[in-house]
């Protein structure tokens, strides 16, 4: 009888040039390299890692594609941490909320249920901590509901939540709030908006901005959530007319 020989599963080694990447994305987490300081060099990431040029090469692309570093060339050039940036955190999340929506895996009303939880006590908080400046956003962020529908429309819709969201002050509201208000917007066709449905966002948004200018924070809030069940009631009715 013939001896069987077992062989152990191969495992899958990572490659270098990601091994490298997370070294350096745990130091830029950290704080250990901070915003604006420069990467070491390729001859001391050579001494330290062991690693050649090429895969100090795609470290670095990996690092850039996360929006974690920048590259500039010249005698003063080098690789240096970026700065945290609310649009590109916010995109990268936004991408992920919307293949979870484009899977199933998130219905209308778990994204709603979201936009609840933060736009209706962030519109209390803007109320009491707004600009002058955003105020004039705001009113700026007003469209004509009778006029011809567009790009420019569905634009200031979204300017105005943005806005309000900004005002709070806090960035984080933004970054977490804004990709599943743009998901919803974007996931239904705007043509199939039941009728009355920009009338009602333009109602709704004259009356929150008219709280929101005189400071009223509670009525903020109340007008915020009943604006929030307006829109979910024709995100609902849309989400239903696309699946029949």
């Amino acid at each position: 009888m013939s001896e069987s020989t077992t062989h152990a599963p191969s495992v899958r080694s990572t490659p270098a040039y990601a091994a490298l990447a997370e070294q350096l994305r745990n130091r830029i987490l950290s704080g250990e390299l901070p915003q604006g300081a420069r990467l070491p060099s390729d001859a001391e990431l050579t001494a330290e890692f062991g690693v050649g040029r090429s895969t100090i090469r795609e470290a670095l692309r990996s690092l850039s594609s996360q929006n974690l570093i920048t590259t500039t060339r010249g005698v003063t050039g080098g690789s240096f941490v970026a700065a945290p940036s609310v649009g590109h955190i916010s995109a990268s999340l936004e991408t992920g909320v919307a293949l979870m929506a484009a899977a199933e895996a998130v219905t209308v009303d778990q994204l709603m249920e979201v936009r609840n939880l933060m736009e209706v006590p962030a519109a209390g908080i803007a109320a009491f901590r707004r600009t002058e400046e955003q105020l004039a956003e705001l009113r700026e962020a007003i469209f004509d509901p009778d006029g011809v529908q567009g790009p420019a429309t569905f634009a200031k819709n979204q300017q105005f939540h943005l806005v309000l969201l900004r005002a709070t002050g806090n960035p984080l509201l933004e970054l977490i709030t804004a990709p599943v208000f743009r998901v919803l917007s974007t996931r239904f066709g705007r043509d199939d908006a039941p009728g009355g449905f920009w009338q009602c966002v333009d109602h709704d948004h004259r009356a929150i901005l008219e709280v929101v200018t005189a400071g009223d924070s509670m009525a903020a809030i109340d007008l915020m959530r009943r604006h929030l069940d307006h829109l979910g009631d024709s995100y609902r009715q849309m989400d239903r007319l696309r699946t029949e």
